[in-house]
């Protein structure tokens, strides 16, 4: 009987336990088939230590995988440089791969659909990467498909191939093309008006995100992410100020988990989801005014204001 290949598990770690994300994957049939990479990042300075320390002393527990490798950083090479490394680490052996942060859970087929659809989308051009996360949009409740396309990827739980992740130009050198240029700027925004904003941000050095630069390579190369009608993961980190992007609540954010089969098929572009995620994903009043705090000071002053504030109510 020839062994289906199934393709790897990365998990980013820094000072969050990830017991939650384990028990989530280990009701997966195919977790104990699975090769499992875990990144575990350094400290920061003193404070975060012990944290780390005990999150390591816990990954050394993790059990019910094919097989568990630990890459511990001496050093805190923060999340963008950890996932670009680790994940260029394993796809130049794999070939392609499955990706988790520490404050994801998964669904109980989860590597089911991630397996399948690396196979069922591998030779399409057209598919940039492949996404567990589903956003609540209303105009999904007329699809008969349980998968569609979007010019935007996500961070939270996705998978691709080597192929597409070489293409990559993490300099982002065309940004000045980008920036004078009115049309590829609103091109770029029908992934959400944020789009733009936050790769300004990050090559000026306000923020530090190999997620944008992930999107805008995807957008210079004209491809799409799978994502299914219902998610497959949620996020369990908002308020818990373990993470370094995610604090507080949202919402539009709330997800229930999806554990029905996924039946994938040749997609194509649906103007009207294009234009609901591009809705969902833009900017309220309030949160421009924090990307223009970011941009030009005082973000880290308001929201320490703003969290002494909510302690005291």
């Amino acid at each position: 009987m020839i062994e289906i290949k199934l393709d790897p598990i990365i998990i980013f770690t820094y000072r969050r336990k990830i017991d939650k994300l384990i028990e989530s994957l280990s009701k997966n049939k195919l977790s104990i088939k699975s090769e499992l990479y875990i990144f575990s990042d350094g400290n920061k300075n003193e404070k975060d230590f012990e944290e780390v320390q005990e999150v390591r002393k816990y990954l050394k527990t993790i059990k019910g995988f094919k097989g568990i490798t630990i890459i511990e950083s001496s050093v805190n090479k923060g999340l963008a440089n950890s996932i670009i490394g680790g994940v260029s680490r394993v796809i130049d052996t794999y070939g392609s791969v499955i990706v988790l942060e520490d404050d994801l859970i998964v669904s109980k087929d989860f590597l089911d659909y991630m397996n399948d659809a690396l196979k069922f989308y591998e030779k399409d051009s057209n598919i940039w990467s492949i996404s567990a996360y589903a956003p609540k949009l209303e105009c999904l409740d007329t699809l008969n498909a349980d998968v569609y396309l979007s010019p935007r990827a996500s961070s939270w739980g996705w998978a691709t191939w080597q192929d597409r992740w070489e293409c990559i130009d993490w300099e982002v050198e065309d940004f000045l093309t980008l920036k004078v240029n009115k049309s590829l700027k609103y091109k770029f925004n029908l992934g959400g008006n944020d789009m733009f904003k936050m790769l300004e941000l990050q090559m000026l050095g306000k923020i530090d995100s190999w997620a944008i630069r992930w999107c805008y390579s995807q957008f210079r190369y004209n491809r799409y992410t799978v994502y299914p009608k219902a998610s497959k993961i949620i996020n369990d980190g908002f308020g818990d100020n373990k993470g370094t992007h995610n604090s507080g609540n949202n919402s539009k954010l709330t997800l229930a988990l999806n554990h029905h089969s996924v039946k994938f098929q040749k997609l194509s572009i649906e103007p009207k989801i294009i234009k609901c995620f591009k809705l969902f994903h833009d900017l309220s009043f309030k949160t421009k005014i924090g990307y223009f705090l970011k941009k030009y000071g005082g973000y880290g002053f308001v929201k320490s204001v703003l969290k002494r504030e909510q302690r005291s109510l």
